[in-house]
Protein backbone atom coordinates (compact mmCIF):
# COMPACT_ATOMS: atom_id res chain seq x y z
CA UNK A 1 0.00 0.00 0.00
CA UNK A 2 2.60 2.22 0.80
CA UNK A 3 4.77 2.00 -1.95
CA UNK A 4 1.61 2.16 -4.22
CA UNK A 5 0.92 5.74 -2.63
CA UNK A 6 4.19 6.37 -3.58
CA UNK A 7 4.03 5.47 -6.64
CA UNK A 8 1.02 7.84 -7.13
CA UNK A 9 2.72 10.45 -5.73
CA UNK A 10 5.62 10.57 -7.90
CA UNK A 11 3.86 10.32 -11.18
CA UNK A 12 1.42 13.28 -9.89
CA UNK A 13 4.81 14.82 -8.80
CA UNK A 14 6.26 14.44 -12.32
CA UNK A 15 3.47 15.32 -14.11
CA UNK A 16 3.46 18.52 -12.32
CA UNK A 17 6.45 18.99 -12.88
CA UNK A 18 5.65 18.51 -16.61
CA UNK A 19 3.15 20.85 -16.70
CA UNK A 20 5.58 23.68 -15.41
CA UNK A 21 7.81 22.42 -18.54
CA UNK A 22 6.71 25.35 -20.74
CA UNK A 23 8.34 27.70 -18.41
CA UNK A 24 12.07 27.18 -20.41
CA UNK A 25 13.17 29.35 -17.52
CA UNK A 26 11.61 27.78 -14.83
CA UNK A 27 12.82 23.68 -16.00
CA UNK A 28 15.96 24.80 -16.55
CA UNK A 29 16.54 26.23 -13.04
CA UNK A 30 14.50 22.97 -11.50
CA UNK A 31 15.80 20.09 -13.63
CA UNK A 32 19.71 20.57 -14.63
CA UNK A 33 21.62 17.69 -16.31
CA UNK A 34 22.99 15.43 -14.11
CA UNK A 35 26.72 14.63 -14.37
CA UNK A 36 29.21 13.57 -11.24
CA UNK A 37 29.75 17.28 -11.09
CA UNK A 38 26.87 19.50 -10.89
CA UNK A 39 24.00 17.50 -8.64
CA UNK A 40 20.37 18.36 -9.46
CA UNK A 41 17.95 20.31 -6.65
CA UNK A 42 16.69 18.07 -4.05
CA UNK A 43 12.99 17.54 -5.12
CA UNK A 44 14.08 15.59 -8.89
CA UNK A 45 16.87 13.85 -7.30
CA UNK A 46 14.62 12.76 -4.37
CA UNK A 47 11.81 11.58 -6.94
CA UNK A 48 14.36 9.83 -8.85
CA UNK A 49 16.00 8.01 -5.54
CA UNK A 50 12.72 6.57 -4.38
CA UNK A 51 11.58 5.83 -8.37
CA UNK A 52 14.70 3.69 -8.59
CA UNK A 53 14.78 2.43 -5.20
CA UNK A 54 11.16 0.71 -5.98
CA UNK A 55 12.24 -0.40 -9.51
CA UNK A 56 15.25 -1.92 -7.84
CA UNK A 57 13.24 -4.01 -5.16
CA UNK A 58 10.21 -5.34 -7.12
CA UNK A 59 9.55 -7.83 -9.68
CA UNK A 60 5.76 -7.01 -10.23
CA UNK A 61 5.39 -6.98 -14.10
CA UNK A 62 2.05 -4.58 -13.66
CA UNK A 63 4.69 -2.47 -11.23
CA UNK A 64 7.11 -2.15 -13.47
CA UNK A 65 4.80 -1.14 -16.36
CA UNK A 66 4.07 1.69 -14.21
CA UNK A 67 7.42 2.44 -12.79
CA UNK A 68 8.84 2.57 -16.94
CA UNK A 69 5.52 5.42 -16.98
CA UNK A 70 6.81 6.92 -14.42
CA UNK A 71 10.31 7.23 -15.79
CA UNK A 72 8.81 8.39 -19.12
CA UNK A 73 7.07 11.53 -17.09
CA UNK A 74 10.39 12.36 -15.82
CA UNK A 75 11.82 12.40 -19.03
CA UNK A 76 9.45 14.75 -20.46
CA UNK A 77 11.07 17.24 -17.60
CA UNK A 78 14.48 16.36 -17.76
CA UNK A 79 14.75 16.76 -21.16
CA UNK A 80 18.51 16.99 -20.97
CA UNK A 81 18.96 13.63 -18.90
CA UNK A 82 19.44 10.64 -20.68
CA UNK A 83 18.98 8.89 -17.36
CA UNK A 84 15.20 8.66 -16.84
CA UNK A 85 15.16 7.38 -20.24
CA UNK A 86 17.46 4.87 -19.55
CA UNK A 87 15.67 3.78 -16.17
CA UNK A 88 12.03 3.69 -18.16
CA UNK A 89 14.02 1.09 -20.75
CA UNK A 90 16.14 -0.78 -17.72
CA UNK A 91 11.89 -0.98 -16.05
CA UNK A 92 10.81 -2.41 -19.89
CA UNK A 93 13.10 -5.01 -19.80
CA UNK A 94 13.03 -5.97 -16.60
CA UNK A 95 9.21 -6.43 -17.17
CA UNK A 96 9.85 -9.14 -19.69
CA UNK A 97 12.32 -10.77 -17.38
CA UNK A 98 9.19 -11.45 -15.29
CA UNK A 99 6.34 -11.39 -17.47
CA UNK A 100 4.42 -14.43 -18.72
CA UNK A 101 2.92 -12.85 -21.78
CA UNK A 102 4.09 -14.72 -25.27
CA UNK A 103 7.04 -13.91 -27.24
CA UNK A 104 5.14 -11.18 -29.94
CA UNK A 105 3.95 -9.26 -26.72
CA UNK A 106 7.88 -9.43 -25.44
CA UNK A 107 8.93 -8.34 -28.52
CA UNK A 108 6.78 -5.10 -28.75
CA UNK A 109 7.77 -4.09 -24.63
CA UNK A 110 11.32 -4.96 -25.75
CA UNK A 111 10.82 -2.44 -28.96
CA UNK A 112 9.11 0.48 -26.52
CA UNK A 113 12.52 -0.43 -24.23
CA UNK A 114 15.00 0.17 -27.39
CA UNK A 115 13.32 3.44 -28.08
CA UNK A 116 13.69 4.33 -24.68
CA UNK A 117 16.95 3.68 -24.63
CA UNK A 118 17.78 4.98 -28.64
CA UNK A 119 16.50 8.84 -27.47
CA UNK A 120 18.92 8.32 -23.93
CA UNK A 121 21.88 7.78 -26.39
CA UNK A 122 20.91 10.77 -28.32
CA UNK A 123 21.48 12.78 -25.13
CA UNK A 124 24.38 10.75 -24.19
CA UNK A 125 26.10 9.03 -26.95
CA UNK A 126 27.82 5.62 -26.53
CA UNK A 127 28.02 5.35 -22.90
CA UNK A 128 28.57 2.31 -21.34
CA UNK A 129 25.98 2.20 -19.26
CA UNK A 130 23.61 2.49 -22.22
CA UNK A 131 25.63 0.17 -24.51
CA UNK A 132 25.82 -2.52 -21.81
CA UNK A 133 21.81 -1.83 -21.58
CA UNK A 134 21.55 -2.65 -25.45
CA UNK A 135 23.63 -5.80 -25.10
CA UNK A 136 20.99 -6.60 -22.62
CA UNK A 137 18.35 -6.22 -24.30
CA UNK A 138 19.46 -8.17 -27.24
CA UNK A 139 20.09 -10.93 -24.83
CA UNK A 140 16.11 -10.51 -23.55
CA UNK A 141 15.35 -11.10 -27.46
CA UNK A 142 17.51 -13.84 -27.83
CA UNK A 143 15.88 -15.66 -24.77
CA UNK A 144 12.79 -15.11 -26.38
CA UNK A 145 13.37 -17.62 -29.07
CA UNK A 146 17.34 -19.00 -28.32
CA UNK A 147 17.21 -21.75 -30.96
CA UNK A 148 15.84 -18.97 -33.92
CA UNK A 149 17.94 -16.52 -32.64
CA UNK A 150 21.26 -17.44 -31.38
CA UNK A 151 23.20 -16.46 -34.78
CA UNK A 152 21.78 -13.12 -34.86
CA UNK A 153 21.51 -11.91 -31.37
CA UNK A 154 24.99 -13.84 -29.70
CA UNK A 155 27.55 -11.76 -32.16
CA UNK A 156 25.26 -8.58 -31.43
CA UNK A 157 25.41 -9.30 -27.59
CA UNK A 158 29.41 -10.06 -27.48
CA UNK A 159 30.27 -7.02 -29.68
CA UNK A 160 28.08 -4.65 -27.90
CA UNK A 161 29.48 -5.48 -24.76
CA UNK A 162 32.83 -5.33 -26.48
CA UNK A 163 32.38 -1.75 -26.61
CA UNK A 164 31.18 -0.95 -23.44
CA UNK A 165 33.99 -3.18 -21.68
CA UNK A 166 36.75 -0.61 -24.10
CA UNK A 167 34.57 2.54 -22.99
CA UNK A 168 34.52 1.44 -19.33
CA UNK A 169 36.78 -1.77 -17.94
CA UNK A 170 35.71 -0.77 -14.41
CA UNK A 171 31.74 -1.46 -15.40
CA UNK A 172 30.27 -3.92 -13.30
CA UNK A 173 27.20 -4.71 -15.29
CA UNK A 174 29.69 -5.42 -18.27
CA UNK A 175 31.01 -8.33 -16.66
CA UNK A 176 27.71 -9.54 -15.37
CA UNK A 177 25.86 -9.83 -18.71
CA UNK A 178 28.93 -11.12 -20.18
CA UNK A 179 28.42 -13.67 -17.71
CA UNK A 180 24.84 -14.33 -18.15
CA UNK A 181 25.21 -14.91 -21.93
CA UNK A 182 28.01 -17.38 -21.27
CA UNK A 183 25.82 -18.88 -18.82
CA UNK A 184 22.83 -19.61 -21.16
CA UNK A 185 25.46 -20.49 -24.19
CA UNK A 186 25.08 -24.57 -24.76
CA UNK A 187 28.71 -26.04 -24.13
CA UNK A 188 29.43 -27.55 -27.43
CA UNK A 189 29.57 -23.63 -28.27
CA UNK A 190 31.74 -22.74 -25.77
CA UNK A 191 29.30 -21.63 -22.73
CA UNK A 192 27.86 -23.26 -19.69
CA UNK A 193 27.98 -22.53 -15.72
CA UNK A 194 31.17 -23.53 -15.77
CA UNK A 195 32.45 -21.26 -17.95
CA UNK A 196 30.72 -18.73 -16.96
CA UNK A 197 31.89 -19.25 -13.35
CA UNK A 198 34.72 -17.36 -13.54
CA UNK A 199 32.98 -14.27 -15.33
CA UNK A 200 30.90 -14.23 -12.58
CA UNK A 201 33.86 -14.04 -10.36
CA UNK A 202 35.35 -11.10 -11.71
CA UNK A 203 31.92 -9.81 -12.03
CA UNK A 204 31.70 -9.92 -8.10
CA UNK A 205 34.91 -7.53 -7.86
CA UNK A 206 34.30 -5.41 -10.07
CA UNK A 207 30.89 -4.56 -7.61
CA UNK A 208 32.69 -4.31 -5.23
CA UNK A 209 35.19 -2.14 -5.85
CA UNK A 210 32.16 0.25 -8.01
CA UNK A 211 31.40 3.40 -7.10
CA UNK A 212 28.27 5.06 -8.85
CA UNK A 213 29.20 8.47 -10.43
CA UNK A 214 26.03 10.05 -8.90
CA UNK A 215 23.41 9.55 -6.56
CA UNK A 216 21.56 8.37 -9.66
CA UNK A 217 23.91 6.69 -11.73
CA UNK A 218 23.26 3.04 -12.40
CA UNK A 219 23.83 0.44 -9.74
CA UNK A 220 21.67 -2.59 -10.36
CA UNK A 221 22.97 -6.42 -10.40
CA UNK A 222 24.92 -7.18 -7.80
CA UNK A 223 21.73 -8.52 -5.98
CA UNK A 224 21.07 -10.60 -9.16
CA UNK A 225 25.16 -11.55 -9.29
CA UNK A 226 25.02 -12.87 -5.63
CA UNK A 227 21.60 -14.54 -6.26
CA UNK A 228 23.46 -16.46 -9.72
CA UNK A 229 26.62 -17.30 -7.20
CA UNK A 230 24.71 -18.72 -4.98
CA UNK A 231 23.31 -21.17 -7.31
CA UNK A 232 26.70 -22.15 -7.81
CA UNK A 233 26.48 -23.36 -4.13
CA UNK A 234 24.25 -26.60 -5.61
CA UNK A 235 25.71 -29.46 -7.36
CA UNK A 236 23.52 -28.91 -10.37
CA UNK A 237 24.92 -25.53 -11.39
CA UNK A 238 28.01 -26.31 -12.51
CA UNK A 239 27.20 -28.84 -14.88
Amino acid sequence: MKKSLLLLALVASFSAAAQSAAQPAAVASVVPVLTATAAAPASYTELMTATIAELNSTGNPAQLRQLASTFERAAAVATTDWLPQYYQAYALLLNVFQSKETGDVKDKTLDQAEAALGRARKLAGNESELLTLQAYIYQARLGISPMQRSQQYSGMVNQTLAIAKALSPTNPRVYLVQANNLYYTPEMFGGGAAVAKSMYDEALSRFVAFKPASALAPSWGERQLRDRLKAYEQPSASK
